[in-house]
């Protein structure tokens, strides 16, 4: 279908190259700091949604467009400040992008009305052009091996940043009121972009920028196989993410007797697991991308089959849930780092292009398969459908991992036969 191998061999040549050249490169620091602030401010208000309802004097249901809303913003700005950044680079694009966020944030503390406020929460998704952007500079600048002990260190604030954005975003809520949220989001904004204006340095040189028509671009990224593959192994795992963030509390709450603080606990155990599977990234990744995301999507497999199994032999204690579960996050921690230097090593110019459409790509899958499962999904302590639900998701992310693996081994056998790289595999 495409040209594979291209980008295994002249695309990581090159980006090994650049990195043991480079003197640009960011701090890990700095890139941590994007990429937790490009998922902060998707769930740190959630507490306050009430409140803001009533200040508005609007309807629930409006105010909650500020969640949709912020989705379908955030994932076209991926796809959009992806290709921008291979073309206009990458410190610029992370500049505007903060900058951009810093004013949304203030316009959503001093909205007079509904409308300002969604209309300043929607240009806040401005941020998670910073995510790809730090993926990339990773990328290009520590190369394949170096890239994933970095990116993972980078996935571990982007699951914590979530992880306590709610508690703060409730104790803000609680103490100053709900505007007090986004002026402290203002604020964060603002001590990033002083930050990065000092150390973000650009990674892309000038003959890597891209010249080409956007689409042009993506039509080179949709045609390879190993795009595809790693893409959908990404959103299949994200999917069973979604599905058990939508049905953990309508399978255990009455075990938990109602108690929301012990239903956060337990559910924090998965972005516990993810932590440790960012971890265990750099390690694994020593093998091959493919390998890893095939041992990766294995031990979720194996960790939710164990959960099925005792559900249907009636198993009723909560560890039994929520300990099989934390391999949804292991294996998506492990998943992370080696599918998104797949997708980046594809076209080594479009890197940028690559993560911020595969993230785009891999979002709205996975809310196609929370949406599919959720029609599955509606008796209260229904433990068994509900690992039925997220072993077949996660199965699927195995058979992109083993589609993945096999794509590479393809490419890999071209390679000592002496084939060029624009006659390679077309899978």
């Amino acid at each position: 279908m495409s040209r594979d191998n291209s980008a295994q061999t002249s695309g990581n040549r090159l980006t090994e190259k650049a990195a043991a050249t480079s003197t640009a490169a960011p701090r890990r620091t700095i890139l941590l700091l994007l990429t937790a602030l490009s998922v902060l401010p998707v769930n740190i208000y959630l507490p306050a949604l009430p409140n803001i309802a009533a200040t508005f004097q609007a309807d629930f249901a409006l105010v909650n467009l500020s969640v949709a809303g912020y989705a379908i913003i955030n994932a076209l700005t991926e796809i959009v400040a992806g290709a921008m950044s291979d073309r206009y680079g990458r410190r610029p694009i992370a500049l505007i992008a903060v900058s951009i966020f810093i004013v949304a944030s203030i316009g959503c503390a001093l909205a007079p009305n509904i409308g300002i406020f969604l209309l300043f929460r929607v240009m806040q998704a401005s941020i998670a052009a910073c995510f790809c952007i730090a993926l990339v500079a990773i990328k290009e600048t520590a190369g394949e091996r170096g890239a994933a002990n970095r990116i993972g260190y980078a996935a571990m604030g982007w699951a914590i940043a979530p992880m306590l954005g709610p508690s703060i975003g409730g104790i803000l809520d609680e103490t100053f009121g709900w505007r007090a949220i986004f002026v402290a989001l203002a604020l964060i904004g603002a001590v990033i972009l002083a930050i990065s204006m000092r150390e973000l340095k650009e990674t892309a040189g000038p003959a890597s920028r891209l010249k080409g028509d956007y689409f042009a671009s993506y039509r080179q990224l949709l045609g390879s196989a190993r795009f595809w593959a790693y893409t959908l192994c990404m959103a299949c795992s994200t999917g069973t993410l979604y599905i058990f963030l939508g049905g953990a509390s309508l399978a255990v709450s009455s075990s938990l007797g109602g108690s929301s603080a012990k239903l956060g606990f337990f559910i924090g155990m998965v972005p516990a697991g993810f932590i440790l599977g960012s971890y265990l990234a750099a390690r694994l990744t020593r093998k091959s991308l493919s390998t890893t995301l095939v041992i990766a999507r294995l031990s979720t497999c194996m960790g939710l089959l164990l959960g099925l199994i005792l559900s249907i032999s009636g198993v009723t204690h909560v560890l039994a849930f929520f300990g099989p579960c934390m391999f949804i996050g292991i294996g998506n921690g492990l998943t992370f780092p080696a599918a998104n230097l797949g997708v980046m090593s594809v076209r080594a110019h479009l890197a940028g292009t690559a993560a911020g459409l595969a993230a785009a790509m891999s979002i709205a899958g996975a809310a196609l398969i929370a949406s599919i499962a959720g029609l599955f999904l509606r008796e209260a302590g229904a433990v068994s459908t509900l690992f039925a639900m997220l072993l077949t998701s996660a199965s699927l992310a195995l058979s992109a991992a083993f589609f993945a693996a096999f794509v590479d081994r393809r490419v890999a056998v071209r390679i000592p036969n002496g084939e060029s790289a624009e006659s390679g595999s077309r899978a």
